[in-house]
Formats: structure tokens, sequence, C-alpha cells
């Protein structure tokens, strides 16, 4: 029988025929594509021709395609919905790919012929996208490893299979424990909680097969706990849990890998001639040195400490109002600040919610993506990998642009956090090739019957991925390497976070954000409040990134810690991290830094991004209009649709005309001086 992962996809759009494929048949899929893939690269480095464009780099371009079509597949269902079988060849799979990357990039034939091309590439005739794609391709094979020699080449492709292994440990060991544990209640324990977390945590005690009501380690169970029991004992529990992730000791505990992966970052920078990872990871981004992100964060971290501490005094008078002496704990701070939202915006979670429905928050995005860019989505009937996510066609004036993957609930087979990716991306080297893209989050899924009921953070997590996918969707290059979000790191969160601004537009939640059981419209008065807090609890919010931030320099940025975990608590001493606030994402669960390289050194990416997308949204304030023509064309035709063509501070430049500075951040957090 053939595999249909290496069959023709006579599918709607050329979508995977999810319906078909089991997991038997992704490691024999894998076997034949990489053999498949390695054949051809074997054909251009040993050709006997001349180099040219065509014959090395787009050739080089064409190579991977079989390997993409079945990965593409395979780590998008793995992350999702991941079972025994899956996670097993996730293990196998790492180091093999890091190997096949390092065997391709070391290839000294293949080498000769970029380089050849590069040397010359003045007299090739060359458009601005292939330079570009000629210039990046020759620098990644020279920061894998190209240019070295003898025992230096061996031992940077050990360890890049190491570090492979590891980052596929790291996440599987979160997973792990994300979904061993949870914490069953009982109805009394129910008492006090709104109706949205009562049921919220009875959908959950349902998944994990317990006998009633849990509490899980979902984001989007455990934080409307936090924020709304009146059970610090159960708060406590349900925290320490929480942040206990990944160092919990036996099999899954992350200390050890995070140790074992910042040495071999380090050997790696050092092997390639960089005096520390961070300065070897940052070369490519638009910050350009650890300096300049140490100073970003630090102009930012002084004003949102002091909101903070001034914010952790009256939540401290509150504990004490309630009967509880002593000082305000980490199980305490969300507690707290929901109470003060109460009071001080006359703001309650359990009004809100009926009004932030997802499936408008879905009609919400996709209209505001209508209104700026043209583009329309109609529900497709299609297999797909899971019976929670759903499907649609994005056309723009009846042409087909994308097909779009929302898969939006929680469920203890898919990682934490919410992504965006491709199962395939643009690109017109083999004809006007539409992406596929990929939403996932991780929403509370509903008791059966009720609707999914989002919190204001769930509702800018749904626009912000929805960012990322428009990126994808709008992307209009040539080369697969350059579409969409292949873009530098520090640069990929703008287009996400600045569609995150069109959720705060008044008109769009006028029309959307409506009544779960009425219909009835989000009440005006209500609206406004809403919007007048949305700078509340920011101190928390901007301590507990930056601190996460500065760790993952700090471990980057010089010799590799002995201990991981004291150095974590040396640079907490040296910044004055406030005692009731934890990092967002503590070593043994930074899985943004040790899955993978992708966001290492890197996780200040979304405050860069940041000053850009506040700046960037000026522009729309200062011409009055959200949603002017103009300014979305210009969005379009200088960002979205470039991908990574063109540097990313050319690009910025072209719709803003100048590159910005931190006063529209600190204004949008409600810290810039008064």
């Amino acid at each position: 029988m053939t595999n249909p992962l290496l069959a023709q996809w006579d599918t709607p759009f050329e979508l995977p025929p999810f319906g078909a494929i089991d997991d038997s048949h992704f490691e024999p899929a894998f076997e034949s594509a990489l053999s498949e893939t390695k054949a051809a690269i074997a054909a251009i480095a040993g050709s006997p021709t001349t180099p040219t464009f065509a014959n090395t780099i787009e050739a080089l371009e064409r190579a991977d395609a079989p390997l993409d079509r079945v990965l593409g597949v395979f780590y998008n269902v793995a992350g999702a919905d991941s079972t025994p079988a899956r996670e097993d060849l996730q293990r196998k799979l790492s180091p093999r790919l890091a190997a096949f990357s390092a065997e391709v990039s070391m290839n000294a034939e293949l080498f000769d012929r970029i380089d050849t091309l590069w040397q010359s590439r003045d007299a090739l005739d060359l458009t601005d996208e292939q330079k570009r794609v000629l210039k990046l391709t020759r620098r990644r094979f020279v920061r894998s490893g190209a240019q070295l020699q003898g025992g230096d080449r061996d031992r940077l492709k050990d360890v890049q299979q190491r570090l492979a292994t590891l980052g596929t440990q790291f996440t599987q060991n979160l997973l792990a424990d994300e979904r061993s544990w949870f914490m069953a209640l009982k109805d009394a324990d129910l008492k006090g909680l709104p109706d949205f977390v009562a049921n919220a945590v009875r959908a959950a005690g349902a998944e994990k097969g317990a006998d009633g009501p849990a509490v899980t380690l979902a984001r989007s169970v455990i934080t409307p706990f936090l924020q709304h029991s009146p059970r610090r004992d159960l708060r406590q529990k349900a925290h320490q849990a929480y942040t206990a992730r990944g160092a919990n000791g036996g099999d899954t505990d992350n200390r050890g890998i995070a140790k074992e992966t910042l040495a071999l970052r380090e050997e790696r920078a050092r092997l390639l001639g960089y005096d520390s990872f961070a300065e070897f990871k940052l070369e490519t981004e638009m910050a350009g040195h650890p300096d300049r992100v140490r100073d970003l964060l630090m102009r930012v971290w002084e004003p949102a400490r002091a909101a903070a501490e001034k914010d952790a005094e009256t939540m401290t008078q509150m504990l004490h109002a309630d009967g509880h002496n002593g000082d305000l704990e980490p199980w305490d701070w969300h507690y707290y600040a929901e109470r003060r939202r109460e009071a001080e915006h006359d703001l309650d979670e359990a009004e809100i919610k009926p009004y932030l429905q997802l499936d408008r928050m879905i009609d919400a995005a996709f209209d505001t993506a209508n209104r700026l860019f043209g583009l329309s989505f109609a529900p497709l009937d299609v297999s797909l990998y899971h019976p929670d996510a759903r499907a649609w066609e994005v056309t723009r004036n009846g042409d087909h642009v994308a097909v779009f993957i929302g898969d939006y609930f929680a469920r203890g087979s898919k990682r934490s956090g919410a992504w965006c990716s491709a199962m395939r991306s643009q690109q017109k080297l083999e004809g006007d090739i539409r992406p596929i893209v990929v939403n996932v989050c991780n929403f509370a899924k509903p008791e059966q019957g009720r609707p999914a009921l989002l919190s204001w953070d769930d509702a800018r997590t749904l626009f912000h991925e929805f960012g990322h996918a428009l990126h994808q969707m709008l992307s209009d290059v040539t080369y697969s390497s350059i579409s969409g979000t292949s873009v530098a790191r520090d640069f990929v969160e703008l287009p996400s976070q600045l569609f995150e601004h069109w959720l705060e537009v008044p008109e769009v939640l006028g029309k959307f954000a409506t009544h779960a059981k009425t219909g009835d419209p989000m009440p005006q008065a209500l609206l406004q409040r809403l919007l007048a807090a949305s700078t509340h609890d920011m101190g928390f919010q901007t301590v507990e990134f930056i601190s996460s931030a500065l760790v993952d320099l700090d471990f980057h940025d010089g010799a590799a810690p002995a201990d991981p975990m004291a150095a974590q608590a040396a640079t907490l001493n040296r910044i004055g991290m406030p005692a009731a606030i934890r990092m967002r994402h503590a070593t043994p669960h930074f899985a943004h830094v040790f899955a993978g390289d992708g966001y290492s050194s890197g996780y200040y990416s979304y405050m860069w991004s940041e000053v850009m997308d506040a700046d960037a949204f000026e522009a729309f304030k200062e011409v009055g209009d959200a949603f002017d023509p103009a300014l979305a064309r210009k969005l379009e035709e200088h960002i979205l649709s470039k991908g990574g063509s063109v540097e990313a501070e050319d690009l910025y430049t072209a719709f803003r005309g100048r590159l910005p500075g931190v006063e529209a951040l600190l204004k949008g957090r409600g810290l810039a001086p008064a």
C-alpha cells in the first residue's frame, strides 16, 4: 500500500490527507524523503558544471522539498497532538536531522560552489531578492561551520546533534510534567469561583478523568483559578506546581539539560570564533549586540519595577485586611490584582467573559483582516489531525490566498503556549505555491453544550497568533527560505504584536463582543472601562517578562554557568526582583530558550518588536483611522509581503520613515513618566 505521506495529495488545496495518515507512516516517509533530499544535495555538490545561481542556489531551495513536506506535517501534529509513538520518533529524528544539517553545511564541494557565486556576485546580474538569498545562504553555511577544518568540524557536528537531542528531551519532559499533574477539587472548593472558572475546572477534571473538578497546569485553567479562588492554600499548591514544572526530580527534571545545553552552546560559539553564544546569536538580529539588548531592557525595567513595587504595597494591605499576616506571596498576586481591577476599574471578569466568545473573536480577527487587507475566510469541510481543529480557505477578490487552520483548545496531548507554523510556505520558484498556516492555542475547552469564553488575555493571544498567520498568508516572495516569518527573530514579533492593537479598537469590540446568551453587544460603559484598564497590572507583567529576558541574556553572554539555577538567582538578585513576582519562565520550564535555539539569547525579541509595534500603530492613530487603506497597503507592501527579502531595519524604515524610540512602548504600557 502506498504511504499517503509520499503519494500525490489529491485533496482540496493539496492539504495533507490526515484521515489516511497514521503514526506508522511517518518514519518510512521520513527515510524516503531524507534519502531523496540527500541525493539532490549530492547532485548539486558534485555537479561538473560551472556554478550558477540556478544550478546551485535555486537547486538548494528545491532540494529539501520532499523532507519539508513530510516534516511539515509531522512536527505540526507532534506539537499539537502528541502520542507515545510521535514522541519516540521525535527523539529519533532530532539528532539525525541535526547530523544531516551539519553534513550539508560542512560539505566542502557544496560550499565552494556557493562561495564562488558570492565572490563573483556583482557580475551575476541577480535581482535584489536573489542577491539577498545568496547572501543569507552563504551566511547560513558559514555560521554552521562550513569554514571549519579537521577536528573542529567533527566536534561541531557532535555538539549540534547533542543539542538537538537535549531540546527534544526538554520539551517532552515539560509536556510530561504538565500532563501528569492536576489538583482534584471538591465541590466545596469551588465556593467563591465565578461560573466560568467553575465550569473550566469541571471540564478540566473530565479531560483528566478525575472524579470531579480539577485544576490543571494549562494556563487557561490555572490562571483564572489563581485570579478568583479565595482559598489561599489551594492557590499556593497550584502556583507551586506550575512554577515547579521541569524541576521535580526524576526522569523529567530539566535542570541538568539546561546546564549541558548552555555549555554546548558556548562551545559552539567559540568553535565558530565568537566570544559568547549571545554574540554569535545576535549578530544576525536587529539588536546586533548584547549591550543594545541590555540597554533596552534596563530602560524599561526601572519604571516597571517601581510600578510593581507600588502595586505590591497596595495588595499587601488588602492581604492583611483579609486576615493574612506576613508578606504578599507569588500565589497572592493574581488574586489581589483581580480584586484591584474590580475595585479601581469597576471590572468583573465574570461580567466581561460572556462577551468574549471564541467564535466571535475569530470573526473579529477575520473581519479586521478583511478591512485592512481585503481577505475573506470561508469554512472548509476537510479532514484534519484532531476533531478540535478547523480550517478556512482564505481568498482575496476571489483568488486563493491560503488555507488557515485553527486549533484552539488545551488538551493533555498538546504542548503549552500558543504558536503559528506553516505546513507549507509561500513561494513562487515551483509555481504560485500558497501556504497552509496553522494557529495553535491552549484555551480552556468548555463543557459540552456551553460556548467557549475567552479572557481578555486569551483574546489578545488569538489576535497575536493571527498576526503571525497574516505574515505567512500575505508573503509574496520567490524563495521559500525567505518566505513569511523567515525574518530576524527580533523582527518576527512585529506583525503579531501590531495586530493585537486592533483588538482594542472600540468599533471592533463594539461589533464582535456580543453576549453569549443574549447576543447583545457589550455596553459602551463596560467597553470603556475595559479599555481604560488595558494597562492594569502592567508593572507585574513587564517585570515577569524582563526578568526572564535578562536571565536568558546573562546565561549566554559570557562563560556558561556551572549552576544555571544559581546563575538565575544571581541575575534576579542583581536587578532587584520583587519578592512577590516570579519570572514568567524559570529555567527548568523556559521552553523558548531550551526547547531549541529559536529564542535562545532572543527572548528579549518580544520587547524589541514592541518598540516597533507601538510606534507602528501610532501611524494609524496619527491619521485618525485604524483602518486607513493607504497605511494598510503600505504595511502589507513594506512588511507583511516581504518576508526576509530585505533587512528588517530597512523594511521598518520603508513603512514608517524612521526607526522608533522606546517612548511609544512606555506610553503604551502606562509606564511613561507622568
